[in-house]
């Protein structure tokens, strides 16, 4: 019976990767077993003092295009309202969040791992399984000086494929070094963790249970929205 109950497993998991494999094949977003139904937030109807630079509203991205149509952010309400707690306890730093990308609709996902060379491929999602991003429960983000609106120092470039985007990474400056460890130390005091390789990457607690989603941002909140995945 165990052995039975084993082949049933290897074979459910053989399924649902064909039917990624096959969902990324054909430009649709994978079907996700999700216990939660989505509520996205836009972040700055929260607080509008959360900084927008959102890169992939303009060509300065890695990509050097312009992948949305629109400079917004949205997150699951509950990341959402976690990132705001994040950024008002930096207030009292005189600092200041600034969101570059926050939900990401699973077509710019494939878009992003089609324009990445294979070899680094760790630094973006496999459209296959969709990322967090496309859950609405990742956002990548950095700090500013309230007093002058400059974005802070840090290791590395955003976007950066390499050692300096490590969040453990020794060289830099001791001062880059204390801006990305105070923003890791604000976001993970509310239920994010850091990226392993991407210092600016925050997942939130319980992303796995939202679906992966590919809608527009102009369609959020429509009841007729163009909605794909599951």
């Amino acid at each position: 019976m165990r052995e039975r109950r084993r082949a049933i497993g290897v074979l459910a998991s053989l399924a649902m990767a064909l039917a990624w494999a096959a969902a990324a094949w054909l430009g649709q977003a994978p079907a996700t077993n999700a216990a939660l139904q989505p509520d996205l937030v836009e972040i700055v109807t929260l607080d509008p003092t959360v900084g927008l630079d959102i890169r992939y509203a303009t060509a300065n991205n890695f990509t050097g295009r312009i992948l949305y149509k629109e400079a917004r952010a949205f997150l699951q309400r509950p990341a959402a309202e976690a990132l705001v707690r994040a950024h008002r306890a930096l207030k009292e730093k005189g600092l200041g969040i600034v969101i570059w990308d926050a939900y990401r609709p699973w077509r710019v996902t494939k878009q992003l791992w089609d324009d990445t060379p294979v070899e680094k491929r760790e630094f973006v999602a496999n459209p296959k399984e969709g990322s967090r991003h496309n859950r609405g429960c990742a956002v990548d983000a950095t700090l500013r000086d309230l007093r002058t609106g400059r974005e802070l120092d840090m290791p590395s470039a955003y976007d950066e494929m390499g050692e300096a985007a490590y969040p453990d990474y020794a060289g830099s400056t001791s001062e880059a070094r204390a801006h990305r460890d105070l923003l890791r130390t604000a976001m993970e005091n509310e239920g994010f963790k850091v990226r392993f390789n991407e210092w600016w990457h925050f997942d939130f607690k319980g992303w796995e249970d939202y679906p992966v989603l590919d809608i527009e941002f102009s369609d959020i909140g429509k009841p007729d929205g163009k909605k794909r995945g599951g």
